[in-house]
């Protein structure tokens, strides 16, 4: 910041005085003269510097690394001898830009509503105008608006977004937006609003003949984990990876029941295969809990299933 003045004529004593934040009273705090400088009055504060030019009855003065505590009235007055004085206030005021954030409330499915998000413009001056931009979801969501103002002047504004957390609204994408005569243009924060859930039904796909996808939907994504009832998986007859479970040569060995559990940090669920290799027949039984639901036969490996209708539909598919 610059304080400036300049004057004509006479013997010149210069003086400047202050009322701040920090000292709410008249403070005569730097005095110029012609021999001696600039000189403080009572505290160093080495963040002011005189830049003017005392031959040219030039008073000003700079104010480096402004701080709140500076805000308020600066007054320059010149003594002038024997005429008397001439003095100018000059005022300070600050802008202050916020600290801008959005957090996640960390919604869980259900049916009351409850609150997604909040986005905070904190510590500005003026205060800041912070609204959400929520696009399609209309009267789905619904907004409400706090504001906090402190001692040194600032202000900390929060906008508060609320729904329903159904799948529907899982992923759709909004935007906190915060202006103010603090910033030079509007600033934006996009927010995808998540609707957090345990895995749903767990459902085990063929992909081919010798290869089983387990599938489910959850927020968090899940994690797969393939186990087999009663016996560890033989690492040389079948390969994991993921969600995936491949049998890498149909024996009597992978007989057994394999489970796919799927999991997040909200719980967990799982589904199950049976396979049965016997007499160059092999039978797959898909369960989703209990009781399995149906069975897949495969007589030798020269006979081919058409899977086309599993895929769109879990509960169906035709052997030729």
């Amino acid at each position: 910041s610059l304080f400036s003045l300049r004057v004509i004529g006479g013997n010149v004593k210069i003086t400047w005085q202050r009322r701040t934040r920090e000292k709410p009273h008249n403070d005569n705090f730097l005095t110029i003269l012609p021999r001696d400088g600039p000189q403080f009055v009572s505290e160093r504060d080495d963040r002011f510097k005189y830049i003017g030019n005392f031959n040219d009855k030039n008073g000003t003065l700079q104010l480096s690394n402004v701080a709140l505590k500076d805000e308020g009235s600066y007054t320059c007055i010149f003594t002038l001898f024997p005429s008397g004085n001439q003095k100018t206030e000059i005022p300070l005021n600050l802008l202050v830009p916020p600290f801008t954030s959005i957090k996640d409330n960390l919604p869980t499915l259900g049916t009351e509503e409850v609150l997604f998000a909040t986005c905070t413009a904190a510590g500005s001056k003026p205060p800041a105008e912070v609204r959400w931009l929520t696009g399609a979801l209309g009267d789905k969501v619904r907004t409400t608006t706090n504001s906090t103002q402190y001692d040194n002047g600032t202000t900390t504004t929060v906008s508060s977004l609320f729904g329903v957390p159904m799948r529907e609204i899982n992923g759709h994408q909004v935007q906190c937006v915060i202006s103010g005569d603090f910033l030079s243009k509007v600033e934006s924060l996009p927010f995808t609003i998540q609707v957090y859930f345990s895995p749903t039904e767990v459902n085990i796909r063929a992909k081919s003949e010798d290869s089983f996808e387990c599938v489910t939907e959850a927020n968090p994504s899940a994690n797969f984990t393939w186990s087999r009832s009663g016996q560890s998986l033989l690492q040389s007859a079948v390969k994991v990876d993921g969600a995936k479970l491949q049998l890498l040569s149909l024996t009597s060995d992978l007989n057994g029941l394999y489970q796919c559990e799927a999991s997040n940090t909200y719980g967990s669920k799982h589904g199950q295969l049976y396979v049965h290799v016997a007499s160059g027949e092999v039978k797959f039984t898909f369960c989703i809990s209990a009781p399995c639901i149906f069975t897949v036969t495969l007589h030798s490996r020269t006979c081919s299933a058409d899977l086309s209708s599993f895929h769109n539909n879990p509960m169906h598919f035709q052997i030729h």
